[in-house]
């Protein structure tokens, strides 16, 4: 077998209003309405399902839990913008491992990549992270 790409993954939340309006407010996300009224948040070529915790729809997760993902979006905004904008938005960075540092050098699926942390309204983790690649954008 060889996979090609994620299509789509899910979250579940407390409140799918509240999701989509972070995800659309601060991450510039697509809020989307599919099959019997089901919301999306669309990005790029991907997209995030939502699932109201304790209404999954199935099939489901085995465990299915608000806060409990830990995920990263790529952009090509410059990090110092990205945290102007999150500033504006009154979001909250998360400290890092690394004391007085907001933004962090990881490993991405294609290579080296800087990060900085923000939580949803359920708290899940997300890293927004550039391609080290440019490093205008540090």
């Amino acid at each position: 077998m060889h996979l090609d790409r994620l299509d789509h993954l899910v979250l579940t939340v407390q409140n799918i209003q509240q999701t989509c309006e972070f995800y659309q407010q601060v991450l510039g996300m697509q809020v989307v309405t599919f099959g019997d009224n089901r919301k999306a948040l669309r990005f790029g070529q991907q997209k995030i399902n939502l699932h109201q915790a304790g209404h999954e729809f199935l099939p489901k997760a085995k465990q299915p839990t608000p806060g409990s993902a830990d995920l990263c979006f790529i952009t090509e905004m410059p990090l110092e913008q990205v945290m102007q904008h999150l500033q504006r938005c009154q979001i909250a960075i998360e400290s890092t491992c690394e004391p007085g540092k907001e933004i962090v050098q990881r490993t991405g699926a294609l290579g080296a990549i800087v990060s900085l942390y923000i939580r949803d309204p359920d708290g899940n983790l997300l890293e927004i992270s550039n391609d080290v690649s440019d490093s205008s954008r540090l």
